[in-house]
Formats: C-alpha cells, structure tokens, sequence
C-alpha cells in the first residue's frame, strides 16, 4: 500500500476529531476566535514535529526559495478564506446546499491543477472522483427539505456560489501547498516527503496564525481575550489540528491533491458513523445512498 493512503486516511479522521472538539469552542467565541485556535495553538506542535525530524532524527532542513514562499502565502490565504466562507454559509437559512456544493473541492482541484500544472488524471480517477462526490452532497442534504434535483437547479443560488467558491479556495490552498512542499525538494540531498511537509506546515500556519492575531488584537481584542482563556480545549484542538495538516502535506507532497481529497471524503465516513453509533441517531434513504456512493468512490480509487 502507498504511503500517501493511510496518511491520508489518518488525516481525515483526526480532522473529524478536530471538527468535533471546536464545535465546543462556538458558544465560548465567534467563528473568528474558533478559527484561530486551530492554527494559533497549533503551532507549536508543528514546530516540535519538525525539532523532532531535524534534530533527533539528523533529517536536513530544507532551504526555502521564492517558489515555495509565494505558495505558502497564497495556501495560507486561501485557505483562511475558504474556512470563512463556510462558516458563513450557516448564516443562510439553507446552508446545506452551499455546504454541499463546497464538497466539490476535489473536483475543482482537479480541474484548476490541470489548467495551471498540467497534472492530468485518467478517466477512471474522475469517475472515482465525481461518484464520491455526488454521494457527500447527498449526505449534506439529507436531513433538509432540499432534493438532489432542487440541489442541481440551485446552482445560480447565492448559497451555491458561497459553496462553490469555498470548495475552489480550498482546491488553491491544497494545489498551493503542494507546490510549496515540492519545491523544497532541490534543496535537500534527496527528496523527503515528511521534512518538506513539515517544513510547509510550520511556515505555513505561522503565517496564518500571525494574520489573524493581528486581525484580532485591532479589530477585536475581546476575542482574543476569550481565545486565550479557553487554552485548555484550544491546546488540544491545535494538536489535533496540527497532526492532521501534518497528514495532508505529507500525503499532498506525494500524491495529486485531486486524488488525496478524493479519499479524504472518507471523513465523511466517519462523521456519519459517530451520528449514528455514538449519538443513536436514524439514517435515511439519502443518507445511505450517500454512504454507498462514497465507499463506492474510494473503492475504485484504491483499486485503480
């Protein structure tokens, strides 16, 4: 099995332990504090990972070039901006549909990596690709009056276009950091997937982490104050975090984004399998149609 598969299935798991330990942060801050707290307390973890490869197990730090910063910055920004954006989208009466349309990201990164690096993906992947997520959207609109039909004609919606552009940022922010992570490959003695993620990640986050401090310490100071008193949960939600970003530039660094999303929807998964063994709550047609369709997607992909 290739490495970039269990990477990429642990990230995804972590991601969802990570969702689920910020949704305990929403009534103590706003989106803003919440959002925050994955990359400011998540920094130092990404700095001990990376003191961990260095200099206890001797791998050479890589040296950054003009190529990798001006990915990192367009990654971190992206992806900042990508987060709002769905978070926003709970503002609107029926977010389930931009939701939905956001989970398009692997598609679109498909699409955008194509037309910018001419990284092309076989036929059988896109089918892989578009199955897995036809059946996330479902399950995004499973437990509202929305339909899959009402959900292909609102496409003009201003939901749908929140999704869709959240989905497309998240697509830049993945391809971004892959291309930051690769370029780092000409300064080592040989090419290592692990040190290049790491090192894409500490730069990465503290670039984020620093933008939106600043952000807060002059436009809302009392968020900050509120971020800093819930360190307990924050710490743990910046270690988890940071363990699955770690993941996902490990696994992007060796794999095609488009691919590596693509399996990521098993995160899904496992959102769903918490609702119903955890919470005991019933599943419905959609819902499992949705379920089969992304097992269905994963299988073919790991079967190619």
């Amino acid at each position: 099995m290739e490495l970039w598969i269990p990477v990429t299935v642990a990230a995804a798991f972590l991601q969802n332990l990570r969702s689920a330990l910020q949704k305990h942060l929403k009534g103590r801050m706003g989106t803003t504090g919440a959002t925050f707290v994955r990359f400011g307390y998540g920094v130092p973890f990404a700095l001990a990972y990376l003191a961990v490869l260095h200099l206890t197990l001797g791998r050479p730090l890589p040296v950054p070039n003009a190529s990798f910063g001006l990915w990192a910055i367009v990654g971190a920004f992206a992806q900042i901006a990508a987060t709002f954006l769905l978070v926003h989208l709970f503002a609107f009466r029926n977010f389930a549909v931009g939701t939905a349309y956001s989970r398009t990201e692997p598609a679109q990164a498909a699409i955008i990596a194509l037309l910018l690096f001419g990284e092309g993906i076989g036929w059988s992947v896109i089918a892989a690709i578009v199955i897995s997520v036809v059946g996330v959207m479902l399950i995004s609109v499973a437990r509202t009056a929305v339909t899959p039909a009402s959900l292909l004609t609102s496409v003009a919606s201003r939901t749908a276009r929140i999704g869709l552009m959240s989905g497309f940022l998240f697509g830049i922010s993945g391809i971004a950091y892959r291309q930051a992570s690769l370029a780092l490959a000409s300064s080592l003695p040989h090419p290592d997937a692990v040190m290049q993620a790491s090192y894409t990640l500490v730069v990465v986050i503290v670039i984020q982490a620093v933008a939106m401090l600043i952000w807060m310490v002059r436009y809302d100071p009392d968020e900050l104050r509120r971020v800093v008193e819930a360190r307990r949960v924050g710490l743990l939600v910046g270690f988890v975090g940071a363990t699955a970003s770690f993941g996902w530039f490990t696994a992007m660094t060796l794999q095609q984004v488009a691919v590596v999303k693509a399996l990521a929807q098993i995160e899904m998964l496992f959102t769903f399998a918490s609702s119903v063994f955890v919470f005991k709550e019933k599943i419905n047609a959609l819902e499992l149609a949705g379920c089969l369709l992304i097992v269905l997607g994963i299988l073919a992909l790991l079967l190619l």
